[in-house]
């Protein structure tokens, strides 16, 4: 009876240890930040450490203006800004953090007034606030569940996609006022702008569906199905050839719609949820993440 006893004991004590071996190596991979494999159009430089009040930061949306990075922490709010046009590679001492309330998610800079915008989806706010000295001005309220945001160039406005209550909303800078919403019938995850149409593209996660919004209008004016799609993710915009390369969360596949047929041409398999996804113009390749 004593000899089981001490064999389960040592089972359940190696048990325990291949279990804490493996959580460790898991921590592992996940804190050591690998090297990305090389690329025809991309060249590595090296990594902007992040100040972090955690093991575990989740950095969501990035956006980069006159030279700067700016980039979101989603877990703690905290909004990062790192020069990027340094040679060496920005230290931590040189990264500047306004911190903020969970969570922070988008990021965008308005190029008259130079004031920098952010959502936070559990405040229901966005925050406006100054990008030089980090600081925030103004807490502005919004619908439930403030994600995606982006400047409008041509109507100078800045448009906050809620998902929680299905609506857009429009906000003056420089005003720094709400002037409007736009319901959007689903929830809104990404979106891109066609300037030759001065249309807002805005895919539609629940209902697998993109729709065009006329801004100046406030209103959608069209929409379409994104059949073999599932669950629509990130958005770029190829304008010169009309098409959208939109990432499909459940399915795994990238959808290429035509924007004169409006409908989907084409999916092509790629990594499981992909996310984010940008176009680059010159080479021209696609990226996802």
């Amino acid at each position: 009876m004593k000899d089981t006893i001490k064999t389960l004991i040592k089972l359940v004590l190696g048990s325990l240890g291949v279990a804490v071996a493996a959580a460790i190596a898991a921590a592992g991979y996940l804190i050591y930040p690998g090297i990305p494999s090389s690329a025809s159009s991309l060249e590595f430089k090296g990594y902007v450490p992040l100040r972090s009040d955690g093991v575990l930061s989740i950095l969501d949306y990035l956006t980069v203006s006159e030279g700067m990075l700016f980039v979101t922490d989603e877990r703690t709010g905290g909004v990062y800004r790192a020069p990027i046009r340094t040679n060496p590679l920005p230290s931590i001492a040189d990264v500047a953090t306004m911190p903020g309330e969970p969570a922070a998610h988008g990021i965008v800079i308005d190029p008259t007034t130079h004031l920098a915008f952010v959502t936070r989806s559990e405040a229901n706010t966005v925050d406006i606030f100054d990008p030089v000295k980090m600081l925030v001005i103004k807490r502005i309220p919004v619908a439930n569940g403030p994600d995606a945001i982006f400047y409008d160039e041509f109507d100078k406005l800045v448009y906050v996609a809620s998902g929680d209550s299905h609506l857009a909303t429009l906000i003056d800078p420089s005003t720094q006022t709400t002037i409007a919403t736009i319901p959007l019938g689903g929830e809104p995850e990404y979106a891109a702008i066609d300037s030759s149409t001065r249309l807002l593209y805005q895919n539609l996660h629940d209902a697998s569906t993109v729709v065009a919004i006329d801004i100046a209008k406030r209103a959608v004016v069209q929409g379409w199905p994104l059949l073999g799609c599932e669950a629509p993710t990130g958005m770029a915009i190829d304008e010169v050839h009309r098409r959208l390369f939109i990432g499909c969360g459940a399915n795994a596949v990238l959808a290429v719609f035509d924007l004169n047929e409006h409908r989907v041409v084409a999916t092509v398999p790629v990594g499981k949820s992909p996310d984010t996804v940008a176009f680059d113009p010159i080479a021209p390749h696609l990226c996802d993440r």
